[in-house]
């Protein structure tokens, strides 16, 4: 049988399933030659979530008004330690070596600069031409030129140069200063119209809200940071109105001066100070808030100066104690502990022991509080005061007079009187003391280190010149005013004291029975 054709068809079959295997692997082959070498992969991760509102479209519209502020001085020479015989701009602060330290830290004395080198380490001071000295911040604030900065920034320049945001300069002339909230107004030498930039209503400003800081820190130009609102009313020793806005953007040296806005592209605050013991940025800086900026750069631009209401007295906080000692509900207010004899306050009536607890019916929460009240009224306003005295409310018409240019002191007549021989005793108080020379007072000799007098800071020398607002001329005084505490149901009685010319009130508890 013959099966040769059968054997060749089947072999036929499979050459040709074959041939037709290896076509279809060579079209696959070309097919990969032909679309590269790399392998089809699969598609990039993208995730489809909600997108987180950016600053660009603020920073975009309020750039252009935020400048820097180059400040050149004639430089005093040098010491032979190359430190500068000129003032380092502390003169003025008590002899407290923490207080400037931290004024120091807080108020960054690096804006000072020399082409990156402190000043103070400068020789060359031959060159009577103005020389750089400073470098910080500022924002325009009308379409005419006025800008804002710090006065820190320009109080020992000569000559101020601005660079807008275009990198353009501008010569620029001082309009005025405050160096009591540390503001100054400067304003440009032709140049045309100017993008400015409006104040905020801060009181809206709450803690949590989103903020953006514009400046030149370190002189590198323009610089946007970002940060929320950390807390409100700070007060950091720098002055009598302290009452900043706390953020945590970066702020740095050379951001002095520059703006703080929200959102909205308007000007929460200023940025005046910063906490660093690092000497960059941690995170805690200080701004001016933009109610206390814009009434200070209003004067100044007007007037070039600050003229603020005086009421001529020294006060001090109303704590706890002392407000049990006096019968008031609460601690707010401000203690009078002395109205000096020139004063406003001390010709309306107000004496030593008083509590200003209202001004024209505004609440006074603290000592802080009324210096930014009477600081808010112009010299020569008449205005209502709300003082508590023996118990009750009492509400007096004071004629504002103008704070003076420095700080005034408290005259006191009193000298320290020298002890005589024979003390006497206040045992329930851990008090030994004895009448003063000119007979006004008790003068303190021995305080028991384990009493109350003693926590509060009551020292040998210390002369008690009242308790609860009666004068004392001997321990008999004070046990009746002790006596008169307790039948009123009071825990405490309040002593004046007088020490190194300077009156205070210190509160002490009283036994019952």
């Amino acid at each position: 049988m013959n099966t040769a054709p059968h054997s060749y068809s089947v072999t036929r079959k499979r050459l040709m399933a074959a041939a037709a295997s290896i076509a279809v692997a060579g079209a696959i082959g070309v097919g990969a030659l032909t679309s590269g070498t790399s392998p089809v992969l699969a598609d990039a991760v993208r995730v489809e979530a909600p997108q987180v509102p950016g600053f660009a479209d603020v920073v975009e519209r309020v750039s252009p008004a935020v400048v820097s502020v180059k400040v050149k001085a004639k430089i005093q020479p040098a010491a032979d330690d190359g430190f500068d015989q000129g003032s380092d701009g502390m003169d003025n602060l008590p002899d407290n070596p923490q207080l400037r330290r931290f004024f120091k830290e807080f108020r960054g004395f690096g804006d000072q600069n020399d082409g990156g080198h402190r000043r103070f380490g400068n020789r060359d001071h031959h060159n009577d031409q103005p020389r750089p000295v400073a470098q910080g911040s500022g924002f325009f604030i009308s379409e005419d030129g006025y800008l804002v900065t710090n006065n820190h920034v320009v109080s020992e320049g000569s000559a101020f140069t601005v660079v807008t945001n275009d990198g353009k300069e501008l010569d620029a002339k001082l309009i005025g200063t405050d160096p009591r909230t540390d503001l100054a107004v400067l304003k440009v030498e032709g140049g045309g119209k100017f993008t400015y930039v409006d104040f905020a209503d801060d009181s809206k400003v709450r803690v949590g809200d989103w903020v953006v800081a514009v400046g030149n820190p370190f002189g590198l130009g323009g610089t946007v940071t970002a940060g929320i609102v950390s807390a409100r009313g700070r007060d950091i020793g720098a002055g009598p109105y302290d009452d900043f806005i706390q953020i945590d953007a970066s702020v740095n040296r050379g951001n002095s001066g520059g703006p703080t806005f929200n959102l909205n592209g308007q000007v929460v605050g200023i940025n005046t100070a910063i906490f660093s013991p690092s000497g960059g940025s941690v995170g805690i800086a200080f701004d001016i808030p933009a109610s206390t900026a814009k009434q200070v750069v209003e004067d100044l631009m007007k007037n070039g100066a600050v003229q603020r209401g005086w009421l001529g007295v020294e006060i001090q906080p109303v704590t706890s104690d002392i407000a049990e000692s006096l019968g008031l509900k609460s601690n707010n207010g401000a203690l009078v502990s002395s109205a000096q004899d020139a004063g406003p306050g001390k010709k309306a009536g107000i004496t030593a022991g008083d509590v200003i607890t209202q001004v024209d019916g505004k609440d006074v929460a603290s000592p802080k509080e009324l210096a930014r009240l009477i600081g808010a009224y112009s010299p020569g306003k008449s205005v209502d005061v709300t003082v508590w005295r023996d118990g009750k409310s009492e509400t007096l018409k004071v004629d504002l007079g103008k704070l003076p240019s420095s700080d005034k002191q408290a005259s006191n007549d009193q000298q320290q009187p020298a002890a005589p021989a024979k003390p006497d005793t206040l045992a329930d108080l851990g008090l030994t003391v004895t009448k003063s020379e000119n007979g006004k007072g008790l003068v303190v000799t021995d305080v028991d280190p384990d009493s109350d007098a003693a926590d509060r800071g009551i020292q040998p020398g210390d002369v008690i010149t009242a308790v609860n607002s009666t004068e004392v001329n001997g321990t008999d005084d004070v046990t009746k005013a002790m006596t008169d505490a307790v039948k009123s149901g009071r825990k405490a009685v309040l002593m004046q004291i007088t020490r190194d010319d300077t009156n205070r009130f210190v509160a002490l508890p009283v036994a019952k029975g």
